[in-house]
């Protein structure tokens, strides 16, 4: 089959921050970003890392979720030696979505550890693909918080699972069939911090090109305080034809 995509990526430092700890990669199998956490320097290498070893380890039209965790496990031991003895740890989110094929269909499969998001547009409808590891989720799936109660909660930053921090690096994985039509949108949590979902839907409502939508989301994070780092991918699914073959796109 021949699936052929259109993307684009922008990252900002932000109003706020020295200096930007996210990374990102986009290019076809893989799609994907990392937000550093562990100060200035550190948290810089730690998602590079990353998208670093995603990119070496992740090749050809489509990958596996084998694929997928080599290159978190080869990217945990360089943040463990980046780390060495640092007293607050060094890891990274990172989450991403990675061209697959399952009984010879193409799929999407998406990943994510951490807080870092994919969302999914289709039919002026918005939604969030991944869940967040973080402690305001978890506050939510106890039912102590409502939804609306967690944007802009003050333990908004405390993440449970990372890339990093000694720990074993442990994805959760979806599946999203992929369809003509199809928008995904990969950020970091310095877009979802300043935007709620339903500005992110505007965004993609107003049917603009994958690079005006990531510059526009970009400048609306901006302009709603632009607290920290913001990086965004948007990529839209133009076709899907044929028998099993390659991506192509741009």
């Amino acid at each position: 089959m021949t699936v052929t995509l259109a993307w684009a990526a922008v990252t900002d430092v932000g109003r706020r921050r020295q200096a930007n700890e996210d990374s990102y990669l986009a290019e076809p199998p893989i799609f994907a970003v990392a937000d550093g956490m562990g100060g200035h320097l550190s948290g810089d290498i730690a998602s590079a890392a990353v998208v670093g070893r995603l990119s070496e380890t992740v090749s050809g039209a489509f990958a596996t979720t084998e694929d997928i965790e080599n290159a978190l496990a080869l990217a945990s031991v360089d943040i463990g030696i980046v780390a060495g003895n640092s007293a607050i740890g060094v890891g990274t989110t990172v989450t991403g979505a990675v061209l697959t094929v399952a009984d010879s269909q193409p799929f999407f499969t998406v990943f994510n550890i951490g807080d870092s998001r994919v969302y999914q547009f289709e039919r002026n409808d918005l939604r969030q693909v991944t869940i967040d590891h973080s402690l305001v989720q978890e506050l939510v799936d106890a039912g102590i918080i409502s939804a609306a109660q967690a944007y802009d909660h003050p333990d908004g930053n405390i993440i449970t699972r990372a890339v990093g921090f000694e720990a074993r690096p442990v994805p959760d994985y979806s599946l999203v069939p992929l369809r003509a039509g199809l928008r995904l949108l990969v950020c970091s949590d310095g877009l979802t911090g300043e935007l709620q979902d339903e500005r992110l839907r505007l965004h993609f409502s107003a049917g603009l090109s994958p690079e005006a939508t990531a510059g526009a989301l970009v400048d609306a994070a901006l302009a709603a305080g632009g607290r920290d780092n913001v990086t965004v991918i948007v990529l839209d699914v133009l076709s899907v034809d044929g028998p099993a073959g390659g991506a192509s796109g741009s």
